[in-house]
């Protein structure tokens, strides 16, 4: 069977499996603080943490487009889980020569240049550093990216906290506790694969990416639906000329969106890949920003409901996209390219994007 019909199988399985038990009741659990323990054994059964781990380690040997795609999907659904970040850590984790991590596991968002440092102790390696807004750090196995003190950067896995941290949520609910980690007990450390050498930063934020457009997308199906339901003087009120300019104008910001995160797809891995990164990240989050607003604006006070199901969409949509660098700072890099590069550079690096 070719490559592109297993994932086009895995993709619809997914979408199933994810609209069955990612159910209101799910979402407003995982609010109130509660392990969604039973949905994170579904996708487990269903090998999705292991998607991107070749199947010679044991995964399904989905290429990063195609895993990157599956995770849209996994934003359409909101899912209250860090299989996006799983599904990384293990592909960072195996590409490292490890093997794939059991349980959920997560990305450390280190910045460019501010890495946790590593030192060797007698018969022991330690790390050291503090790491904020860590996702869901305080369930999860955590790769860090550490540079030790020759300056070669290694990947290390950490066991879950043994003790909880001090505890903090983004707007979403989603867990993004700060972790202290020195002298923090390591798992096991390994040379930082190919992979790496672009930061976590980038990798999560090309994460957050793909998931703002799944989210997007569905916030943007609630809205179409809504405007043609909701009656008002006799009529849908998506027949008002104000309502289809506001849905035109989302629908253009998404699909501006969809274009700069496809431009991920393509480039993930290379040496521009941060580029293409910092691209899709600000023109992901600013899209993100417009859409939540009028699928808002269209459903009106319905949509600010705790019965409504928009608010689990627009609430990690407006979270995600400060998450692993906001718009702000992946403009900073964009115009520091440029600059560097020059002004003839301009047109064939954008037309080249």
């Amino acid at each position: 069977m070719e490559s592109n019909e297993v994932f086009a199988i895995l993709r619809d399985q997914t979408d199933r499996l994810l609209a069955e038990h990612v159910t209101r009741e799910a979402l407003a659990a995982a609010d109130r603080g509660a392990w969604p323990a039973a949905l994170w054994n579904v996708v487990a059964e269903a090998g999705l943490p292991h998607a991107l781990v070749p199947e010679s380690a044991g995964g399904a040997g989905l290429a990063p487009a195609e895993a990157l795609l599956l995770l849209r999907r996994v934003g359409y659904h909101a899912l209250p889980l860090p299989l996006g970040e799983t599904m990384l850590a293990n592909a960072l984790w195996v590409a490292a020569g490890g093997a794939p991590i059991a349980g959920p596991a997560t990305l450390a968002p280190t910045l460019p240049g501010v890495m946790v440092g590593m030192a060797r102790e007698a018969d022991r390696v330690t790390l050291h550093g503090t790491i904020a807004a860590v996702p869901w750090g305080d369930s999860a196995s955590l790769v860090v990216l550490a540079q030790g003190g020759d300056n070669a950067l290694h990947l290390a896995l950490l066991p879950p906290p043994a003790t909880a941290p001090v505890l903090t949520r983004n707007l979403a609910g989603e867990p993004r506790p700060t972790l202290i980690l020195d002298g923090a007990p390591v798992t096991e450390i390994r040379p930082a694969p190919a992979l790496a050498k672009s930061g976590m930063l980038a990798l999560g934020a090309a994460l957050r990416a793909q998931q703002m457009i799944g989210a997007m997308e569905h916030a943007l199906d609630f809205a179409l639906a809504y405007a043609n339901e909701r009656q008002q003087f006799g009529r849908p009120i998506g027949k008002f000329q104000a309502v289809q300019h506001m849905l035109a104008e989302a629908a253009g910001q998404f699909a501006a969106a969809t274009a700069a995160a496809d431009g991920i797809l393509t480039a993930f891995g290379d040496e521009e890949a941060v580029f293409a990164v910092a691209l899709a990240k600000a023109r992901v989050g600013e899209a993100a920003g417009k859409v939540a607003e009028v699928a808002h604006q269209v459903h009106g006070a319905m949509g600010f409901t705790q019965e409504h199901t928009l608010h689990f969409l627009t609430r990690r949509l407006w979270s995600w996209r400060d998450e692993f660098g906001n718009e702000a700072e992946w403009q900073r890099l964009i115009g520091r390219r440029v600059l560097a590069a020059g002004g003839a550079a301009l047109w064939p690096m954008l037309a080249g994007a």
